[in-house]
């Protein structure tokens, strides 16, 4: 990880200012090996790069996510949380079956409390899935009085995948929705679909390749 930021910043001639750990691999299922990466970018003699300037991304493993939070460090935390209820989050992400919201919520409470940062919730809109007025309100008190972000994606859509993304008009509803309930949302802007590279866009690519040779 560390070399591909090096790399990076090698092969562009540019110093690399901001870092998200995130992708196909759940960084907390690494999590030695991504605290020795925080350590080697934040250290002055190694990359010199801002602790704020670090973004871990998870799925929710709440014991990592309360390890992480015990270092009391300045990195940022971004939850990918999809959807405002047990039921919803279980249907879209399986890990939601191993860990449940109330938990989930009370460590990412912990970790604001702890480190004084705020935290990331990542949510993809599905058309007519997890994009409707209740969902937005169910989100509102689910996130009321927590120092937080949602960040809003519009989910990319690829063959075979029963999920559509929601349409502009109801992204922009969703989003007005947890703002007046005084949740701060923005849209992330979209890259990488092009070329199969956005979200879950890889993971599928490389799955269509393996099941071409057999």
């Amino acid at each position: 990880m560390a070399a591909q930021v090096l790399l990076s910043q090698q092969h562009i001639n540019e110093k690399i200012r901001t870092v998200v750990v995130m992708g196909i691999g759940e960084p907390f299922d690494n999590y030695d090996n991504l605290m020795r990466f925080i350590n080697i970018m934040n250290d002055p003699d190694g990359v010199n790069l801002g602790a704020r300037h670090i973004t871990v991304s998870t799925c929710g493993l709440i014991p990592y996510i309360e390890k992480f939070t015990a270092q009391k460090l300045q990195v940022n935390l971004a939850i990918s949380l999809h959807a405002p209820n047990d039921e919803l989050r279980r249907e879209l992400m399986p890990v939601a079956s191993r860990y449940g919201l109330k938990d989930l919520m009370k460590a990412c409470r912990d970790y604001v409390d702890k480190t004084g940062r705020r935290i990331t919730f990542e949510y993809s809109l599905f058309n007519g899935i997890n994009d409707t007025f209740a969902c937005a309100e169910e989100l509102s008190k689910l996130l009321k009085g927590l120092n937080c972000h949602v960040n809003l994606i519009a989910a990319n859509e690829f063959p075979g995948s029963p999920y559509k993304r929601s349409s502009s008009g109801r992204v922009a509803k969703f989003r007005q929705a947890l703002e007046e309930k005084g949740i701060n949302a923005t849209l992330r802007r979209e890259m990488g679909s092009d070329i199969m590279a956005a979200c879950g866009q890889l993971r599928r690519g490389i799955e269509e390749d393996r099941n071409a040779e057999v």
